[in-house]
């Protein structure tokens, strides 16, 4: 989808990992999480968490272990709860059709403007990474941030960019497993980003560029 200047569209085709659970209830239409899993060509396993609405699983119902192909856009709202990530990122499903031939898919188109600075790095191993938040408007007011993360010479690219700064980019969006401490114990979470494949600067029209945020 277009909106204005901005883009965000996704394609994740995979496996239905687990039935359909109830998330939330909006505008009177209710709306359901289902766990998607997709191969990368690496074999690694990525697993989404994709949002349905009612209307869409009745018309093509999803259960666990079945393969679809889903279309819509990556999502993000802060969680305040005080349970798991603080930023938690979804797929919202606008399109959902069964797949039973097609290999898996893995793949977005993503226009923003930069929100915080980036941050450029070395790993232990001396491979160049650059983390960002990418924001992404939506058409009605609202914006979706979104981590983001670029190796070698992306990296160098994205970590020479600056708050502000207009990017479109095409990639993936991964999970990621991590160990977080918590009250002295450990406690295994997901994260989730998009690997950044290719990106370009792009003149971001200044008007309506999101607010910097502080709370990510």
């Amino acid at each position: 989808m277009r909106t204005d200047w901005n883009e965000n569209q996704a394609t994740l085709i995979g496996e239905a990992v687990s039935e359909p659970i109830f998330s939330h209830a909006s505008h009177g239409e209710d709306f359901f999480l289902v766990p998607v899993k997709s191969l990368r060509l690496s074999g690694a396993e990525d697993v989404i968490n994709v949002i349905l609405s009612r209307t869409l699983l009745e018309s093509c119902p999803l259960r666990a272990g079945e393969r679809a192909a889903i279309y819509g856009e990556v999502r993000s709202y802060n969680n305040r709860g005080g349970v798991g990530s603080r930023l938690v990122i979804t797929l919202y499903a606008q399109e959902l059709y069964y797949d039973t031939v097609g290999a898996d898919d893995n793949r977005l188109t993503l226009a923003g403007v930069i929100c915080k600075p980036p941050v450029y790095r070395l790993t232990p191993l001396g491979r160049e990474i650059t983390d960002l938040i990418l924001a992404v408007n939506r058409r009605y007011g609202r914006a979706d941030y979104l981590p983001c993360i670029a190796w070698g010479s992306l990296a160098v690219k994205c970590g020479a960019m600056s708050t502000g700064d207009g990017l479109r980019l095409e990639g993936r969006l991964q999970s990621r497993g991590y160990t977080k401490i918590v009250d002295g114990g450990e406690v295994k979470r997901t994260a989730y980003e998009v690997s950044i494949m290719t990106m370009e600067a792009v003149a971001y029209p200044q008007a309506t560029a999101p607010e910097e945020i502080d709370d990510l």
